[in-house]
């Protein structure tokens, strides 16, 4: 079992070199086609936590590994990748997109009375009352599945669970969230099947990925120690000053009770909304042009860090802790996922929406980006926007879904 973080890294870049070295070899094209390397740079790290290669310190949420990455490496990847974003091009992605995500909202609230009705009709006790009810450990979820951890937190304070029903209830979020996840980052190396399906008009995406690659062609650079050092100060130095101001406006705001319900007293909440407006600010200046010396691609390399970091949370075995909760959020999820795929062939929406819209309401900041690059780099920026709408509706969205948890089990 491994105890030291200095190790974990060390084996999650071997993981990531391994994956990108073989998945740029001609011997495991035929292999990476079918299933896409950002699945494996997820996958692999979650197999090593299952069999028990890491300790359970250095891969859970008090990890100072994932604090790290979550809090510093994350805002200053959403600088690097808003730093290059291109306004004109995403506006023409259409009213479709934000159509979409919402779908994805609505099936996240319905989707989880549904399923605790469904699956209580073969477990009963899942309607027991008390501080163990689980419908308040779900009603956290919603929380969590409609914006992020910050909406999670909130409503933590709201429905009241127990300890043990509330880590039951993160122990579902985690597995079937990131098995989720998974599906989506496989999906999206087969994009023209499921577009075809949709019967998808996917030619605004297409515009978007052609734009950005002809700018990419004509001004791309070899970068220097200068380019590098100013990609730094950008990424880390607006990273700084969100921390700094969200360390001022928290505080004040935490004076008015009422605003938790909308996330607007968690400072993380604060720190990515400051470092993606500082990313899109910059993005109108002529520290553009960073991006011309590789802003994105270091990013990603932020990006891919982040995706193993997560991927290490998961653990299969959490299962036998509570499985009727898990079939819960198995069929949860399942019923977002319909909702959202219907949504999107009724107005012939491209996978990227449907993947993107998803892991905006499922994944919140940390995953939507990924999802996005899994597409094209240069719309990861999209993730970004999308997981931010998500963060502003997820606490009020997760309240009405916590009350309709509440009368499904009162009955």
């Amino acid at each position: 079992m491994i105890e030291n973080y200095a190790v974990v890294l060390g084996v999650l870049f071997v993981i990531l070199g391994l994956v990108f070295y073989t998945a740029s070899h001609r011997l495991f094209q035929r292999f990476y086609a079918i299933l896409p390397p950002l699945l494996f740079c997820y996958f692999v790290p979650g197999l090593l936590s299952t069999l028990g290669v890491f300790s359970g310190e250095v891969i859970g949420e008090k990890s100072q590994l994932y604090q790290v990455v979550s809090q510093y490496l994350l805002p200053a990847t959403l600088v690097l990748f808003t730093l290059s974003m291109d306004l004109a091009s995403i506006r023409r992605l259409g009213p479709r997109l934000i159509l979409v995500f919402l779908a994805g909202t609505v099936g996240v609230m319905l989707g989880g009375p549904v399923a605790l009705w469904v699956v209580s009709r073969f477990a009963p006790d899942l309607l027991a009352g008390g501080p163990d009810a689980p419908w308040r450990g779900l009603a956290t979820l919603a929380g969590s599945w409609i914006g992020g951890g910050a909406n999670q937190t909130a409503l933590r304070e709201v429905f009241h669970p127990s300890e043990k029903i509330f880590s039951q209830t993160i122990a579902v979020d985690v597995i079937v969230a990131e098995l989720w996840l998974a599906l989506l980052l496989y999906a999206a190396g087969m994009a023209t099947r499921f577009d075809g399906w949709l019967r998808a008009d996917a030619t605004a995406v297409d515009e978007v990925r052609k734009h950005v690659d002809a700018e990419l062609s004509a001004r791309q650079r070899i970068p220097t120690l200068t380019d590098l050092m100013l990609i730094g100060a950008v990424g880390f130095g607006i990273t700084g000053a969100a921390h700094a101001l969200a360390g001022l406006i928290v505080p004040y705001l935490s004076q008015f009770p009422a605003l938790e319900k909308f996330s607007l007293t968690s400072r993380m909440f604060w720190v990515i909304s400051l470092a993606t407006l500082g990313g899109i600010g910059l993005s109108l200046t002529p520290l553009r042009r960073l991006e011309y010396a590789g802003a994105s691609r270091i990013g990603t390399v932020f990006l891919y860090l982040l995706v193993a970091t997560i991927g290490l949370k998961m653990d299969l075995t959490a299962v036998l802790g509570n499985p009727a909760l898990f079939a819960v959020g198995a069929l949860w999820i399942s019923i977002h996922g319909l909702v959202i795929f219907g949504v999107a062939r009724l107005l012939r929406a491209p996978l990227f929406f449907v993947a993107v819209g998803s892991q905006a309401n499922i994944g919140a900041a940390a995953s939507a980006p990924v999802m996005a690059a899994a597409f094209h780099p240069a719309l990861a920026p999209v993730g970004v926007l999308l997981a931010i709408l998500g963060y502003a509706i997820g606490t009020y969205a997760g309240y009405l879904t916590g009350l309709m948890l509440q009368a499904v089990s009162n009955g």
